[in-house]
């Protein structure tokens, strides 16, 4: 695993099996003889369940407690607001000169110049400090008057930018001082990219690992589809139900994630870069592709395009399944997520449906 602060030979020792804050418990199919074990800890600030299949239960707490490592190391290299890995980053961006970054941290740089690219600017994760002027570099984010709007207009003019980056080999130089890294959008969903290819290093063929609204299965749960839940805009109840198998991730990004209210509005952590402010025209976006990372930021830039521009930074970022609710609560998807999707709540706006993206990088049934 390239990142991973495990050895080989840890399958072969106890794990530190009583630090995981955990609920393990095997499970049968209705029907079916092979066995689903799940196993929960806390990481990236939230819950984290692991599911596997046609594991015995040692199995699944050596690779649970592998997995649960890995994240402990990858939560400390990408923290955006704790030193570490990429705060020493953030301060050597600041000199707009040449130096040799942490290894960690290089992947996220790379496919971040990508996305930002492919999405026109909507996915920006170089706006690091205007989500540290409305506060969300903080644990607990707490109810405060928005920032001044001339402190916002200030750093959109300042345009930082990832193509203000240039990366040679290990090497990052930065263009512009207003440059300040947040990968939060994109974290997660590659932690779990990563804990899947760890799993399937140690021989594991169908599991399903979940953090929040970010889903990545391989394989099926025991002759059956996963079958994962969108919640409600409102972050409480069933939306829709994504049966899914073979590979393929599922992530949704929602206003209700990281926020503040103040004086009766939401204020959350999904800022449009070209306003510096929230953006305004979605309630949530669930993304279906093939890897957890691409789907993460594909949504994170829909939701900033809004319920007018969604489909064509879908087909520029090569997405496929997209399902997005604007602020009224009407669901704007595509015929292809239409055709997957089991909507549970049969009493919500179903805007007119758009064609699908065909031909593009997309997962099939």
């Amino acid at each position: 695993m390239l990142y991973s602060s495990s050895r080989p030979d840890r399958l072969r020792r106890s794990p530190p099996w009583c630090a995981i804050a955990a609920a393990l418990f095997g499970l049968a199919a209705c029907g079916q003889e092979t066995p689903v074990t799940t196993i929960r800890f806390d990481a990236f600030g939230g819950q984290v369940d692991l599911s596997l299949v046609s594991v015995d239960r040692q199995q699944a707490k050596e690779a649970a407690s592998l997995v649960q490592e890995d994240f402990a190391f990858l939560q400390d290299a990408w923290h955006s607001w704790q030193p570490g890995p990429m705060g020493r980053v953030n301060q050597l961006l600041l000199t707009e000169e040449p130096f040799v970054a942490p290894p960690s941290t290089m992947p996220l740089v790379r496919l971040s110049k990508q996305f930002e690219l492919e999405s026109g600017g909507l996915f920006n994760p170089a706006i690091g400090y205007l989500m540290d002027l409305w506060g969300f570099h903080a644990g607990a984010v707490r109810s405060r008057p928005p920032p001044p709007e001339q402190q916002i207009k200030r750093l959109v003019a300042a345009t930082p930018s990832m193509s203000q980056i240039d990366i040679d080999g290990l090497e990052l130089h930065g263009h512009n001082r207003s440059i300040k890294l947040d990968f939060d959008s994109i974290a997660k969903s590659h932690a779990l990219d990563l804990a899947i290819d760890h799993l399937r290093e140690l021989g594991i063929r169908s599991a399903l690992i979940k953090a929040g609204g970010e889903v990545r299965v391989i394989g099926d749960r025991s002759g059956q589809p996963w079958r994962i839940t969108i919640s409600r805009p409102s972050g409480s109840g069933v939306l829709a139900i994504v049966p899914m198998r073979g590979d393929e991730s599922l992530v949704t990004k929602a206003d209700y994630d990281r926020n503040f209210v103040f004086k009766g509005e939401i204020y959350h952590a999904i800022i449009d870069p070209r306003t510096g402010s929230p953006a305004r025209g979605a309630r949530s976006v669930t993304v279906l592709h093939r890897d957890a990372t691409t789907a993460a930021a594909a949504a994170t830039a829909m939701f900033v395009a809004g319920p007018t521009d969604w489909e064509a930074v879908a087909q520029a970022m090569g997405i496929r399944y997209v399902l997005l609710v604007d602020a009224e609560g009407t669901l704007h998807m595509n015929q292809a997520m239409a055709d997957r999707i089991e909507l549970v709540d049969i009493g919500a706006s179903v805007a007119p449906r758009v064609e699908s993206t065909e031909g593009l990088g997309a997962t099939g049934p």
